[in-house]
């Protein structure tokens, strides 16, 4: 249909966006800290890791839908906005079809 033409502006936007839904994320989950300040991939890897949950032993490790189905639970019980639950949610559902 149409094409996006992205310049210099919608990228910085972008960014912008990237950091607010981290930070969004982060305050939800207690004791995630990240370290690399936080760059346009970090919240990817984040909800990858914790959908196939690395961040637990490997006797302990949930199935992946379960994961799923309980971080999304965590996001729509939040106290966050309904635009940031929204963009969170939809960064799971991306996330959980790449895997």
């Amino acid at each position: 249909m149409y094409k996006l033409v992205m310049d210099g502006r919608d990228t910085m936007n972008e960014n912008v966006r990237q950091e607010e839904l981290l930070v969004a994320y982060l305050s939800i989950w207690n004791n995630r800290k990240v370290s690399d300040g936080g760059g346009r991939e970090v919240l990817p890897e984040l909800i990858r890791r914790e959908l196939l949950d690395e961040n637990a032993h490997p006797r302990a490790r949930k199935p992946v839908l379960e994961k799923f189905y309980l971080s999304i639970k965590r996001v729509m019980e939040s106290s966050l906005s309904e635009e940031m639950k929204n963009a969170i949610v939809m960064a799971y559902i991306t996330e959980l079809e790449r895997l």
